[in-house]
Formats: structure tokens, sequence, C-alpha cells
């Protein structure tokens, strides 16, 4: 068989179980377990998978990784992000487009906390999306500062993005991290 045959039957296959309603790990989970075997020659294949998925799970450096999407949803679930954002509102007062300048106060400082970029633009959209369109913003406008300011925890540390990076580049992982301070503020302040 073709290598572009079985490619285009895996992503067909794929897309028949994302519309069957399995969950999506699942489905990529599957489809790359098939892909393995056609592609990396049957059982030999399915034991590099385990050991390449064993070995990359007990890398030592990309420990701090699911424990960072761990914080976030954590504080996501345990409402302490809402409680974050509605001090941050109390403080600003009465300034007019308050709720842009709160989208992106407290994406910075979510970002601080938590280190997972999808989790603070999660939050951030799940929390005040909502409320600037009650307010009168447009989607595009209330979007805009949402995932400008959730994006920021790829630069502001504790970044899991930025361990990843150090790790992959063998730098110093605390190097590469203090230099994300100045910047991500500076990006926050424009």
């Amino acid at each position: 068989m073709e290598w572009w045959l079985a490619l285009a039957i895996i992503f067909g296959s794929l897309v028949v179980l994302m519309t069957t309603g399995m969950p999506v790990a699942f489905c990529f989970m599957l489809v790359n377990v098939v892909g393995v075997f056609i592609f990396w020659g049957g059982t030999a294949g399915l034991s590099q998978l385990g050991l390449s998925i064993f070995s990359s799970v007990s890398t030592f450096a990309f420990l701090p990784v699911p424990l960072f999407i761990l914080m976030g949803e954590v504080m996501f679930r345990s409402g302490l992000g809402l409680s974050m954002v509605d001090t941050l509102d109390k403080w600003m007062g009465r300034l007019p487009g308050r709720l842009g300048l709160l989208a992106v106060a407290s994406g910075t400082l979510f970002s601080t906390m938590s280190g997972s970029t999808i989790g603070a633009t999660a939050m951030l959209g799940s929390v005040l999306s909502p409320e600037m369109e009650k307010r009168g913003y447009k989607k595009p406008m209330s979007i805009g500062p949402i995932m400008g300011s959730g994006g920021l925890a790829m630069i502001i540390p504790p970044s899991a993005l930025a361990v990843i990076l150090a790790c992959l580049a063998e730098i110093s992982v605390a190097k590469i991290l203090i230099s994300g301070i100045i910047p991500g503020l500076i990006i926050a302040c424009f």
C-alpha cells in the first residue's frame, strides 16, 4: 500500500471517529495506534510506541508541564480565577473600557499563576466574554484582549512552553524563565 493512501485512510478514519461523538483524545489515540501499527512494522512498532511514551513521560525536565496544567484547572474549578477577576474589577473602579483593561490585567496575573496558555485563555473567555457582550462589547472587541492576554502565559513565568523550549534546546530553564519577565510585562502594558 502506498504511504499517501494509508495516510488518507487514517485521516479519513479520524474524521469518521470524531463525527461519531467519541472524545477527541480517544479518537487521536486510536488513530495513532493504528498508524503506528501500519507505518512502524506491526507489533514491533507498538512496543516502540510504548517505550517512547514511557521515556517521554519519565523525563524529569518535562515534569512541570502537567503540573502547570493541573494548577490552571484547579484555579478554574475552585473559583479562584473568578474571585481574582472580581477583585481586579473592584480595584479598577469606573474606568472607561474597564472590561478590556480587566481582561489584560487578569490575563497577566493569571499567567503568572498558572503557566498554561490554554488554561488562562479558557478561564478568561468563560468569565469575561459573556460579561463583555452583555455590556455592549462586540464579539471581536471582547475576544481580542482575552486572546492577547491569554497568550501572555507563553512568556511570563512560570511558562510550560518555556520549560519545553529550554529542555529541547538544552539550555537553562531558570534563565529562559527569568528572561520572559520584562518582555511579558511590556507586552501586557502595550
